[in-house]
């Protein structure tokens, strides 16, 4: 056997025998080998598929539900709704939630999931924060042909919003990291912090409109006040808007733009004063 095939898998998962704390350096070379957070969370699917008699088929089943079991049902409610418009604001903004919820969640219990790889000390603390977004895309990607759907029967699309949430997309995405990043250590410390995520992902997924418009909410109430303190409104309305053809609020826009610097700056220095001690907490 060669010294080069004997090297590979030791340089795909040395952590360059360094204590872990440097954020952007383990995420980078995290990128430089996916072959474990991409791969695997793709086989758990996969293995969570052949397991059931529809296989697949329950992988898109909670995205027919929402959009249009959920979404028929409080469309009947507003007698001034378009279908083809309603399906589509359900469709997107469960999209949206899904992935970042999905993110979170994760997140929260997956260092105590791979307490095993992680004790073993040959596997990036990053791997796992990248493991659960893998995850959670490939659950989006669940949501789009029943996305495409909803489009089809809307009609009316922006096809300068669907360029636009490329890029939107993107940076959704990078705060899902930051977001991960904070939420996995607080995880790590405190075990119950997944549950909690779990009951309160239920009260957020109303507070979002998703299956009603914004504009039901009477300005300056209460109400109001806490949908619009929700980061959840924020992303689902600068991904939903724009492919809509609505414009896109410029609090939403300095919302999420002052989200994601601090955040991003938040989890690095949380990372490296606390990812040191995720061996021990778990």
């Amino acid at each position: 056997m060669s010294g080069a095939a004997l090297d590979a898998p030791t340089r795909a998962s040395t952590r360059a025998n360094a204590a872990p704390g440097a954020f952007w350096r383990e995420l980078r070379e995290s990128f430089r080998y996916p072959e474990f957070w991409a791969l695997s969370s793709w086989l758990d699917i996969i293995v969570r598929a052949r397991k059931s008699r529809f296989g697949i088929v329950w992988l898109l089943a909670p995205s027919i539900v929402y959009v249009f079991g959920l979404g028929t049902f409080f469309r009947g409610m507003q007698s001034d709704a378009d279908s083809g418009d309603f399906f589509v604001h359900v469709a997107l903004g469960a999209m949206i939630f899904r992935t970042l919820m999905s993110s979170v969640i994760g997140s929260a219990n997956v260092f105590h999931s791979s307490v095993s790889f992680i004790m073993d000390g040959h596997m990036r603390l990053t791997d796992y924060l990248l493991q659960s977004l893998a995850k959670s895309f490939f659950d989006m990607c669940m949501y789009l042909p029943v996305v495409a759907v909803a489009l089809i029967l809307f009609g009316d699309i922006s096809l300068q919003g669907l360029l636009v949430s490329i890029p939107v997309m993107v940076l959704i995405y990078i705060n899902a990291l930051w977001i991960a990043a904070i939420f996995a250590l607080a995880g790590a410390r405190f075990p119950d912090f997944g549950q909690l995520l779990n009951t309160v992902s239920i009260f957020l997924f109303l507070l979002t409109p998703i299956i009603w418009y914004p504009e039901m909410m009477p300005a300056g109430s209460m109400r109001a006040q806490l949908m619009r303190f929700n980061p959840f409104y924020h992303f689902v309305e600068i991904f939903r808007s724009p492919i809509m053809g609505q414009p896109v609020e410029m609090t939403s826009i300095w919302y999420v733009g002052v989200m994601t610097v601090v955040g991003l700056a938040v989890a690095t220095v949380a990372y490296r004063r606390y990812a040191r001690y995720v061996p021990l907490w778990i």
